[in-house]
Parts: structure tokens; C-alpha cells; sequence
């Protein structure tokens, strides 16, 4: 083999690093659906693929968490840093 050859070889070899080649089993109208939207943007299906999971994943990112409310409960009944007060209070329940 040649030094072209050798390149390309080595180039693809780096261009696997960062990408991975997989196989999914998707629904034939969803396949449709993104072949279309891959004729109309003159992309591949792969990056229309790769577009539509990144929107999704992004959607689907937990926002952040309402804060729970607080409530006053009095005074502490029982010093729990206290092992023995603690049990007292316990058994009398």
C-alpha cells in the first residue's frame, strides 16, 4: 500500500474516535419522516438523526427543582445529638 493509502487509513482511524457507528430499529413512518426532513434540509440522515436527539435530550433535562416549602415546628423536643435522651423519648412513645 501507498502513502495515500496509509493516510486514509489513518484518518478514518481518528474519525472513529469521535464518532460510533450503530444500528436502530425505528418505526417505517418515522424513518419516512426523517428521510424527508433530510431531503429538504440537504443533510445526511445521520445528522438529522443526531439534530432530533440532541433537541430531545435537551427537552427532556430535568429543570431545576422547585423549592419545598418550610414549616416552624416549635422548639426541638429532644436534644438528638443526646443518644440517650433520644431513646428515653422514643420508648415513651
Amino acid at each position: 500500500m501507498g502513502r495515500a493509502a496509509d493516510d486514509l487509513t489513518r484518518q478514518t482511524g481518528l474519525g472513529m474516535l469521535f464518532h460510533m457507528k450503530t444500528t436502530l430499529i425505528l418505526p417505517d413512518h418515522l424513518v419516512r419522516q426523517l428521510k424527508h426532513r433530510a431531503a429538504e434540509q440537504g443533510a445526511t440522515l445521520s445528522a438529522v438523526v443526531a439534530e432530533a436527539l440532541r433537541r430531545g435530550l435537551a427537552e427532556s433535562a430535568p429543570a431545576d427543582l422547585a423549592p419545598l416549602p418550610s414549616h416552624r415546628m416549635g422548639a426541638a423536643l429532644v436534644d438528638v445529638s443526646d443518644r440517650d435522651a433520644l431513646f428515653r423519648a422514643m420508648e415513651e412513645r
